[in-house]
């Protein structure tokens, strides 16, 4: 009979879940990507010159569909998934008019990304979340924005830079070179 995973050396184990890990993430990457195609226009997708873009800023990257899908995509990779959905939790309550739901939102903000073993937190110093919890009582739109410039600059210089050399983004641009390359060629075929 089978006598478990108990028996299996720990090694073995480690090993495993380690695998597991990868391709629970390789699969949520997939169902983002397959998200975004369904959903968005196929002019949407990066050309080459759009994907070249993303390297002149985290900014034009974030704002294209395909650029934050592709960031999301490799920082759960790198297990900091969690400082892109702050910024973008952020992002949404900097445009949240009404008062009550900004209430709402700051202290959600607050439980899901800052509180000591909140479920996503965030790495920023004590100063940024002291001053923070402080400033959650005002309920103003520039309650989080310390500790947004915060983590925006620490996925600039320190996340960003390594997804341009990702293999993700390789692949993407050289996708969308391919893609130009197919569609000249079969320009040049059709006008023959």
């Amino acid at each position: 009979m089978c006598r478990g995973l108990s028996s299996l050396p720990s090694n073995c184990l480690e090993r495993a879940k380690g695998i597991k890990t990868r391709l629970v993430i390789f699969l949520q990457s997939k169902r983002d990507f397959t998200r975004i195609k369904k959903s968005e226009n196929p002019k949407s997708r990066p050309s080459s010159d759009e994907a070249r873009k993303w390297r002149e800023s985290l900014d034009k990257m974030l704002a294209h569909p395909y650029g934050l899908a592709a960031f999301r995509a490799f920082l759960r990779s790198e297990y900091s998934e969690e400082n892109l959905d702050f910024w973008l939790a952020c992002e949404d309550y900097k445009k949240t008019k009404s008062p009550v739901k900004r209430a709402s939102k700051a202290k959600k903000i607050y439980s899901e990304f800052i509180e000591t073993d909140a479920p996503k937190e965030i790495n920023i110093d004590f100063e940024t979340k002291d001053f923070t919890k402080k400033k959650l009582l005002d309920h103003n739109s520039c309650t989080y924005d310390v500790a947004q410039s915060k983590i925006y600059n620490l996925m600039e210089k320190d996340s960003y830079p390594r997804f341009l050399k990702s293999e993700l983004y390789l692949n993407l641009t050289k996708q969308a070179e391919s893609r130009i390359k197919q569609h000249s060629n079969s320009d040049r075929r059709s006008q023959t």
